[in-house]
């Protein structure tokens, strides 16, 4: 920490008898004025910047910044943050450490150390997302995902048990433990972290930047993080600080508690759908008023986990009393939970009642006007009341446009099942037959039912819920539908030990909710497939069936590809919905089944009260945390038994199909080449609003004819061993290949079918974005994307930006941009341009035909958001030029632009020294 400490603010506590030096912002405050209305994030921003004073990346004028933001409340200064800490999983977590064996490779091939590249900040890496549900709805459940999980993910599991060798200050949880920000919560958290330098201790908020968009669940718990891109994340692991603006602060006031019957779920859908419709991108959300006081952490965490879908960088929540008793629940030392008190009450970071910071604009919710409510059908910010959701479901299939109904599909039973003959008459609907049984499967039907995700597992009340809404359901006699494939997936093991300790889990086996693994599963697209037999109802009817998932994501083609609609919701009422079996009835009025009498069972026949959830939430003790984290890093006999070689650097596999040395740094010259203006390029696509990073870069299936998937056959392996886009990150030939590819993306030039297809316009031919794009390489063609508003939405993804750069796309000009992917643009050396307001691609005319100039960039200082020139050439060789805005929004972006991308600036750095 080499602070020049100008305002002389260096201080020492005494805790539990141990020194403790910090740097204080109430002594700070006595030069640069009062600073007590300071939003509590923006205090933390502040000690970071004392701290890391140096007079080069932090100046005294950034602490001046901060203070006089109390008269603006906003700020166009740029600051460097240095994050105490980097949280990874597994899918983004393996091509960032597929990037630093490589940067060791180049390094090591200059002549230099290659141990000179190493995680400068402390790292932990989290194996959650690796695990799908191929078995479901029986007791061997687990252990045979678990074992499906190895075997699929054998190289990948090798390379990270490498990296955990060979890398300082690299730490892995392997598969099995647990959800990367669940862990975080209830293990990795400190609250206030502390450092050992020069014999001497120091205190300091607890901050962090991850690899996921929700990171910021930890803000819950009273740390500043927010997720960045992969490229972001290695940076700041090799010592390059987070460049950013001082941000605006949203205030977000909570009164009152919640009614009866309403969950923490239920809250965040509200909040979520407030928050975006005031318009949160690239801000800050604090979250105050006295209404904390009744606001568990468990629920102040679920708020703060859904902050990438009200859009905000963080939702942050003070430290209080309520903060202490959980880090006692989850079993933190008792000297970091003094250390905590102690801390934040020196430096005024701790809420006080009746505390109201000064923000840049604020909202109001009272928690007891909040209704039952699920998300849906596919943006998590689409609130739609409980009895609300059939009409919902209607409105949709309303807006789809539906071919006449197939031939007659006559398809044999296989496997012990398949689509009864005589479906050609059905409309909207599908006989099957299944173990012996014919059922009939309509629009509306519930497929996919899914207690899981971050969001959801970690909070015992809704969790509790669920528990004992299925032991009423069965104590009542009621089942889950046939066609229902159900599943649980806790975020961590402490879930499994208190619905053991509640006598719950046997309800839950019961109605086909059994273990299926501790990951995210579904909620990231590792679903699994459904039974054959209803795979192929779905398809031979084309039938609109939906999922219903305690999730945080439910993008279009993210969960399965043959469910169009998904919809979030508490996991209580995901249990009702596996009740129910179809989203066409109204919850509020309608039966969810028949009793043993024959008599009908309403929702609110079976839900749990306030009193029993509280009754059953007590079963959660201390005991249960320190048994389930006491060996969070030794994995189980198959990870200890992978064996990897003791290198420095990586031996790379030149037959494996999951990680491959990439091409980032092949040839790297000490010199970057000069930035150029683009000239003649062509568009790869024509994109709509809300383009997301699950459009531009799948997670989830792999489609035997696309790319990706004729990649994988002709090195031999075979479709039921694809695994996923998410698992094979750690190969670029499999990533460039699914760039673009998702079922779901529209592109415009192909008049909005979907499917990632592109017409090459020199040929006229129609081909996958991936084969126009190596055809307009082989060409010497640059290439643009023409985007909507949104671009770049949803989990923080790496690939979509490394993708993009490898298709051979310059520039992406958009409407406006998501946080995380413009800054990953930028980072890998893809220029991100902004349409000036009024002008879009609709309004220019573009069909995707024509040939695109961005000029500007020649002979010039490049500078943060300077205007730059589009020049559209149309078929009939007219021109038009039109100014667009240059999305790189910092002086450290425009260095690293230069560059050719943030790593290539590291790495170069390093060569040079």
């Amino acid at each position: 920490m080499p602070s020049l400490d100008s305002l002389n603010s260096r201080r020492s506590l005494e805790v539990g008898g141990r020194t403790y030096h910090y740097f204080s912002l109430p002594d700070a405050a006595r030069q640069l004025g009062d600073l007590q209305r300071l939003p509590m994030s923006l205090k933390v921003l502040l000690e970071n910047l004392l701290r890391w004073e140096d007079d080069k990346t932090v100046t005294r004028d950034d602490f001046t910044a901060l203070a006089d933001w109390l008269r603006e409340r906003t700020s166009d200064r740029e600051i460097q943050y240095r994050p105490a800490r980097v949280l990874m999983q597994d899918f983004t977590g393996v091509p960032a450490v597929v990037d630093l064996a490589a940067m060791r490779d180049a390094v090591a091939k200059a002549g230099g150390d290659p141990q000179r590249i190493n995680p400068l900040s402390p790292v932990d890496l989290v194996i959650d997302h690796s695990v799908m549900v191929d078995r479901f709805g029986n007791s061997h459940a687990f252990e045979e995902n678990v074992e499906i999980e190895m075997q699929r993910n054998g190289e990948r599991y090798a390379f990270l048990r490498w990296g955990q060798n060979a890398f300082d200050n690299f730490s892995v949880v392997p598969p099995g433990t647990g959800i990367c920000h669940q862990v975080n919560l209830e293990y990795l958290g400190r609250t206030v972290w502390t450092r050992e330098e020069d014999g001497d201790t120091w205190a300091f908020p607890d901050t962090l930047v991850g690899t996921d968009s929700h990171t910021t669940m930890i803000n819950g718990l009273g740390v500043l993080g927010w997720g960045v891109g992969g490229i972001e994340a290695e940076a700041a692991m090799l010592g390059q600080p987070v460049s950013m603006l001082i941000p605006e602060v949203i205030g977000f006031k909570l009164t009152g508690r919640l009614k009866e019957g309403i969950t923490a779920t239920d809250l965040v859908l509200t909040v979520t759908q407030m928050l975006r419709k005031r318009g949160v991108v690239g801000k800050f959300v604090e979250f105050y008023g006295d209404g904390l006081a009744d606001l568990p952490l468990a629920d102040r965490a679920t708020i703060a986990n859904m902050a990438p879908e009200y859009g905000a960088t963080c939702g942050f929540f003070p430290v209080d009393d309520i903060t202490l008793d959980y880090l006692r629940l989850s079993g933190r030392p008792d000297e970091t939970v003094a250390l905590v008190e102690a801390y934040c009450k020196a430096q005024g970071l701790w809420r006080e009642p009746g505390h109201e910071p000064a923000f840049t604009d604020t909202l109001e919710l009272d928690m007891g006007s909040v209704e039952a409510s699920l998300a849906g059908p596919k943006r998590p910010q689409d609130r739609v009341a409980l009895p609300s959701v059939a009409k919902a479901f209607d409105d949709f299939m309303g807006l789809q446009v539906k071919p006449p109904p197939k031939e007659d599909n006559r398809l044999q039973n296989e496997g012990g099942g398949g689509v009864a003959v005589g479906n050609a008459a059905l409309v909207g609907e599908a006989d099957y037959q299944y173990m012996g049984h014919t059922y009939r499967l309509k629009n509306g039907a519930v497929v996919i039912a899914a207690i899981t995700s971050c969001t959801n597992t970690s909070n015992p009340s809704v969790m509790m819920a669920a528990g004992l809404l299925a032991k009423k359901a069965v104590e009542k006699g009621l089942q889950r539908k046939p066609w229902v494939k159900s599943s649980l997936a806790p975020g961590s093991k402490v879930v499994t030990d208190y619905f053991t300790a509640a006598d719950l889990t046997r309800y839950l086996d019961e109605l086909g909710f059994d273990l299926v693994g501790y990951g995210c599963t579904t909620c990231i697209g590792n679903s699994g497939p459904l039974p054959d037999p209803i795979e192929k109802a779905i398809q031979s009817a084309d039938l609109t069936v939906a999922a219903v998932l305690s999730g945080n994501r439910n993008f279009e083609g993210r969960v399965h590809p043959l469910v169009k609609t998904n919809w979030l919701a508490s996991p209580p009422l995901v249990v009702a919905y596996a009740l129910a079996g179809t989203v066409t009835l109204n919850l509020d009025h309608d039966a969810l089944g028949q009793d043993r009498d024959g008599r009908p069972v309403y929702l609110r026949d079976i839900w749990p009260s306030r009193e029993e959830i509280a009754e059953a939430v007590r079963k959660v003790e201390t005991a249960m945390f320190r048994k389930e984290y006491a060996e969070v890093f030794a994995g189980d006999e198959k990870w200890r038994a992978i064996q990897v070689p003791e290198s420095d650097t990586y031996v790379w596999q030149d037959d494996s199909t999951y990680i491959q040395h990439p091409p980032f740094f092949t040839g790297i010259a000490n010199e970057p080449p000069r930035v150029q203006d683009i000239h003649d390029a062509q568009i790869l696509a024509l994109l709509g609003d809300s383009v997301t990073t699950d459009h531009i870069s799948p997670a989830g299936n792999i489609k035997v004819d696309s790319p990706a998937g004729r990649y994988l056959r002709e090195r031999g392996v075979e479709p039921v061993d694809f695994n996923s886009y998410g698992s094979r990150r750690g190969n670029h030939e499999v990533m460039m290949r699914g760039t673009f590819a998702n079922i779901r993306i529209k592109n415009e030039m192909l008049g909005g079918e979907e499917g990632g297809n592109t017409l090459h316009v020199p040929s006229g031919d129609k081909l996958a974005i991936y084969d126009a794009a190596m055809r307009y390489q082989d060409e010497g063609t640059p290439l643009v994307i023409i985007a909507g508003k949104e671009y770049g939405t949803g989990s923080s993804r790496d690939w979509a930006a490394k993708g993009t750069n490898l298709l051979g796309v310059k520039a992406v000009v958009a409407e406006s941009f998501e946080r995380i992917h413009r800054s990953n643009l930028v980072g890998m050396g893809v220029l991100p341009l902004q349409f000036k307001e009024g002008q879009d691609r609709k309004s220019l005319g573009l069909t995707g035909q024509e040939k695109i100039g961005i000029f500007g960039l020649d002979g010039v200082e490049l500078r943060p958001r300077m205007p730059l020139t589009l020049e559209i050439t149309r078929k009939d060789g007219s021109l038009e030029n039109v100014e667009v805005l240059c999305r790189i929004d910092t002086l450290n972006e425009v260095e690293y632009f230069k560059a050719g991308g943030i790593l290539h600036y590291v790495l170069r750095q390093l060569l040079a020294e």
